[in-house]
């Protein structure tokens, strides 16, 4: 029974012995890894891409060293093409920084043991540097930079068929944003990566303009429509077309990209219409009535377009759709609009010859002497031009500084200056008007002036020559 007892204390010692050897064993191990781990990286540490578990700050920076010199990085580009660049490319090296010994000093090694599944990357590529002008020219002799290898993206853009307007699908291109392309091949050759894929990292240029564009097909769309129509501009004998062939010309794009009608190239085309059609102020070759050819300058009878009202009317008539025919929006207006303005009904005043005539559809239906202003006297002679017949009064008192005469018909073109009769006078015509002269206004018979004020309409053209 003793020996039973005595048995049983000798096992109870030895495995109080074991667990005490195999704690102090577990504190020595633990101890000797926090000593062991304070000089060296733990497992599963990776330094710029390199497995450095277990390595001291000297091995480490060995490893970098070395391998930094064998180092060359894959630079994937578009359609699965590859190109390379190495260290010695761009004067790659590792330079020490004392950075692997704070990164080995700031681990948490007194938890060392639970570090082995680990997967801790550190970047440290303050501690690689590069020559910037060799990375400049090595990114630059990539095959993928060459200008004979580089197609620029292209918008999709609308393009005249000549027919309709299509969209044209855009370039996807292969070029590469310079700038872009170096920042990610430097920053990927500072930490150690082994490829880049220049796709992926978004350095390829892009087009900013798909065909799918919701602002791109509603602006084809609504250029379709605006070309459609057809205005016939109506210049009596004359005639203007805007269709498909001016309007094309015309776009433009709001501050929104909405293709619109650009008013100053319409503006630019009435202008043209103005230039060509507008006859206020012009120099007229007028055949008189003894077939003799004279030119008549000044006056204020014509044709003028009001260009401002104009433009705003043909973008209304051009987004409206509607084929059409139209007259410009006028200023001023004659009483013929055909290439001869003046037409076939007109007074014609011949200074020279002191005789009028009143043609009406080209039938002359008035033909008489008369007397107009002395020409002799400041301010007295009768002007000369073509003008539009300004009012017609009936009886009328006529005033002067000097003057007062009462008369039936009273039709002035020119201002103060007018036709109508003269009850004072019982001669007309000859040379009586340079001694005998009016103000300026042209005096004619007062059976004359009734038939001209029962026949003409304010707006006539009045002609007057010497």
């Amino acid at each position: 029974m003793a020996k039973n007892k005595e048995k049983a204390g000798a096992g109870r010692t030895i495995v109080i012995l074991l667990v005490v050897l195999l704690l102090l064993l577990t504190a020595g191990a633990y101890g000797y890894g926090v000593y062991y781990f304070s000089s060296h990286f733990l497992p599963g540490s990776m330094v710029n891409g390199f497995n450095c578990s277990y390595m001291a700050s000297e091995d480490t920076e060995d490893l970098l060293n070395q391998r930094v010199g064998a180092y060359v990085l894959a630079v994937e580009t578009m359609k699965n093409g590859q190109e390379a660049i190495s260290a010695q490319d761009v004067g790659l090296s590792y330079v020490s920084t004392g950075i692997v010994k704070q990164l080995i000093k700031d681990q948490d090694r007194f938890t060392w043991f639970l570090a082995f599944n680990q997967d801790k990357n550190y970047d440290i590529s303050e501690s690689l540097s590069y020559n910037v002008e060799l990375m400049g020219q090595a990114v630059d002799n990539l095959k993928c930079m060459q200008p004979e290898n580089v197609v620029q993206p292209v918008d999709a853009q609308i393009q005249d068929t000549g027919d309709t307007f299509e969209i044209i699908p855009e370039v996807m291109g292969n070029a590469l944003d310079r700038t872009k392309t170096e920042e990610v091949i430097s920053a990927a050759m500072l930490r150690g990566k082994t490829s880049v894929n220049l796709e992926d990292e978004s350095c390829y240029r892009k087009p900013s303009v798909y065909s799918t564009d919701e602002l791109l097909k509603a602006n084809c769309e609504k250029m379709n429509q605006l070309v459609k129509v057809i205005i016939t501009y109506d210049f009596a004998d004359r005639t203007e077309t805007v269709d498909r062939t001016l309007i094309k010309n015309w776009f433009g794009y709001d501050e929104d990209g909405n293709v619109i009608l650009d008013e100053n190239l319409v503006r630019q085309y009435v202008a043209d219409l103005g230039l060509k059609y507008d006859t206020m102020g012009q120099t007229r070759t007028f055949l008189t009535y003894d077939n003799r050819q004279v030119e008549i300058k000044g006056g204020d009878y014509g044709w003028v377009i009001d260009q401002d009202e104009e433009v705003k009317a043909l973008i209304e008539a051009v987004e409206s759709g509607v084929t059409q025919v139209r007259e410009p929006v006028y200023l001023y207006s004659g009483y013929s609009r055909g290439t001869n303005d003046i037409g076939s009904t007109y007074v014609e005043i011949d200074l020279t010859n002191q005789r009028l005539v009143f043609y009406q559809k080209g039938t002359p239906i008035v033909d008489t002497p008369i007397v107009s202003g002395n020409p002799d006297i400041e301010g007295c002679g009768t002007p000369t031009g073509c003008y539009a017949l300004d009012a017609k009064e009936s009886p009328a008192v006529l005033t002067g500084e000097d003057y007062e005469a009462n008369v039936t018909y009273w039709m002035p073109f020119a201002g103060n200056v007018g036709i109508h009769d003269a009850s004072w006078r019982s001669e007309f015509g000859g040379n009586l008007y340079l001694w005998e002269g009016s103000h300026g206004c042209v005096n004619v018979p007062y059976d004359k002036a009734a038939e001209i004020y029962a026949n003409i309409e304010v707006g006539m053209p009045v002609v007057v020559y010497e």
